[in-house]
Parts: structure tokens; C-alpha cells; sequence
């Protein structure tokens, strides 16, 4: 007999490492025909670090995406960033990229400022150029500025940024302490069908919605999104990471062995960004990596639960696990 079921798993995530104390440091460099280069030592394991962290330079300098040029293939040559974590490299390492570019901005701002006849406080950058705010016509571009500073005033158009929010120990007595940079949210609800006779799942539809702050670049957000549920369906449902626990004595050594989701797997997918500023990140941004595959587990086991009435406590969620709890349920 199949029987179907609902669940719901809500969740809270913080950014970065708890107490503080991570950092990640930039350099923004302007070249002399207006084009940037990015130089980070933030490691790109799929999550979009390079395209996010491209945009915000971009969007400080006034200049387009396609301008900024990611340098970050060795740790030896790149500042220093303290690894791809905690969910955190949008947070620390996009704060620290923000301020170099400001840094570098406010070099070009000074550049030309003798020439557009203005204040560096009252210059804009955007589309390109440099210009006076409420003057458009009075402009020069990038390109140019960063030219002139280049060439007739000896200035490297260079800007530094280092972020790393403070440690936070606990107090000894009160064991009081500010542990979170920041906290995204997410509700995931799932609705699954389970065969008594073979104990089998099958998951049909999961409705995902993720607090991501303020999502820097949302195509990418929702990928990762669905990417991360359809890793929390295997966490849930097929990767037995100790497969003989206690016992070490054999373990997967190919995906022969280790079974996780193909595209046969993945159900309907409906996924929601909802933006909840933080207060202390790049324009708002939070850390969303990790969370969006910690949360799928709870709404599919509850909804299990709801579908048949027992209780399965650990993962993988196999047949054998469901038949038995079934069994001794009578």
C-alpha cells in the first residue's frame, strides 16, 4: 500500500565561524584602460564566489561585470582568505572586497576632482565614467582617470579590504557572548509517498523558501537553492557515509559503492528567495550555502512520519529502516 504525507522543517543558519575571527582580504586594482582586477584568494567550488564577489566591484566602480577580471588561481600570489566555509565567503570576503573597491574609487575620485572642477564628495561613478552628481555632462571616464593618475601623477589606482569581525569569547561567569555574525532562515515543506509492502520513498514535491538577505545575484542563489536540496535528498535518503559502523573495515571507493541523486531522482522543485537585509553584510547579503542542504532531511522525515506514523531518527532513511520500524510498530 502506498500512503502519502506532508512535513514541514524550519531552520535558522548563522554566517561565518561562530564567535568570529574569520577574515578575507582583497585587492582592487584599476588598469590604465578603465578594466579592474579582482585579486582574492576566496576559493570558487561552484558556489559563484567569483561572479559575486565580480558584481560588487563592479558595482562600487561604476563599471560593468564583464570589466573585472577574478585573480584568484594561487594562494601564494593573492591576499589571504581563510577558506570556503561556514557560508561565509559572500559575507567576509564581499565586505572586504567592498572596501577595496571604495578605496580604489576614492583614488580615481581624487584624480578627478582637479579636473571636473569638483569636490571628490560630490562625484559619482557609474556607466563607466566619473561625474559630477547632478551634472552628468561633466565627465570623464575611467579609463581616463585612471590614465592621468597612471601617467602624469605616478599613482597606483590600488585599493586594500580586509573584513573579519571580532572575536567573541564567552564570558567565563555568565557565559554570555555574541556568537553569529548574521541569521538566514528557511522553511522547507516536503510531500512524499511511501510503499509499506517495500518500504521504499519516493518524494514528489519539496517547496523550499530561504532568507538569503539580499540575493547579490538571484539566478545564481536559486541554483544553489536547488542544488543543495537535491544534496539533502541524498543526505536523507541513499548516502550511508559509515555503511558498517562500527566497523572500518570496508568503505564506498566509487560511486558504484556510494549511491547519490541523478536527475531520475529529483522531484518538482519549487524554490522562493525571500530578502531579509543584513544588517552588517554587502548590501545586505547572508551566507545561504551549507543551510540549503541541512534542511530538506527534517521535512522529509516528517512528512514520512506523517505518512505512516513511525519515526525514523537517523540517515540514510533505507527501506530496511522503514519495514522495521513499521514491523515493531505492528
Amino acid at each position: 500500500m502506498k500512503k502519502r504525507g506532508v512535513g514541514i522543517a524550519a531552520a535558522l543558519y548563522p554566517t561565518g565561524m561562530s564567535g568570529g575571527g574569520d577574515s578575507s582580504q582583497a585587492i582592487v586594482k584599476v588598469k590604465t584602460d578603465g578594466t579592474v582586477d579582482l585579486i582574492i584568494g576566496s576559493c570558487d567550488i561552484g558556489q559563484g564566489a567569483k561572479t559575486v564577489l565580480a558584481q560588487m566591484a563592479a558595482e562600487e566602480l561604476g563599471i560593468g561585470y564583464d570589466q573585472v577580471t577574478v585573480v584568484n588561481q594561487d594562494t601564494d600570489a593573492t591576499p589571504m582568505c581563510f577558506g570556503t566555509f561556514a557560508s561565509r565567503v559572500t559575507f567576509v570576503a564581499g565586505n572586504a572586497v567592498v572596501q577595496a573597491a571604495r578605496e580604489a574609487r576614492s583614488i580615481l575620485f581624487e584624480v578627478a576632482a582637479e579636473d571636473l572642477e569638483a569636490s571628490p564628495d560630490d562625484l559619482v561613478a557609474a556607466d563607466g565614467k566619473i561625474f559630477v552628481r547632478g551634472a552628468p555632462d561633466r565627465a570623464k571616464t575611467i579609463a581616463e582617470v585612471a590614465g592621468k593618475a597612471n601617467f602624469a601623477m605616478r599613482k597606483l589606482v590600488v585599493g586594500r579590504g580586509h573584513y573579519m569581525r571580532n572575536p567573541s569569547s564567552p564570558d567565563p561567569q555568565t557565559g554570555q557572548t555574541d556568537p553569529f555574525a548574521t541569521l538566514a532562515w528557511a522553511a522547507v515543506l516536503a510531500e512524499v509517498e511511501v510503499d509499506t509492502d517495500t518500504g521504499e520513498v519516493e518524494i514528489l514535491k519539496l517547496v523550499t523558501c530561504y532568507d538569503v538577505g539580499r540575493a547579490i545575484n538571484p539566478l545564481l542563489a536559486e541554483g544553489q537553492i536547488e542544488g543543495g536540496t537535491v544534496m539533502g535528498i541524498g543526505a536523507t535518503l541513499m548516502e550511508n557515509l559509515y555503511p558498517f559502523y562500527p566497523t572500518q573495515a570496508w568503505q564506498p571507493e566509487s560511486y558504484h559503492d556510494y549511491v547519490i541523486p541523478t536527475a531520475a531522482d529529483v522531484p518538482e522543485i519549487v524554490s522562493a528567495i525571500y530578502e531579509c537585509p543584513s544588517t552588517n553584510g554587502p548590501y545586505g547579503a547572508k551566507g545561504i550555502g551549507e543551510m540549503t542542504a541541512n534542511v530538506p532531511a527534517p521535512a522529509i522525515i516528517n512528512a514520512i512520519h506523517d505518512a505512516i506514523g513511525v519515526w525514523i531518527t537517523e540517515v540514510p532513511v533505507t527501506p530496511e529502516k522503514i519495514l522495521k520500524a513499521l514491523e515493531a510498530k505492528g
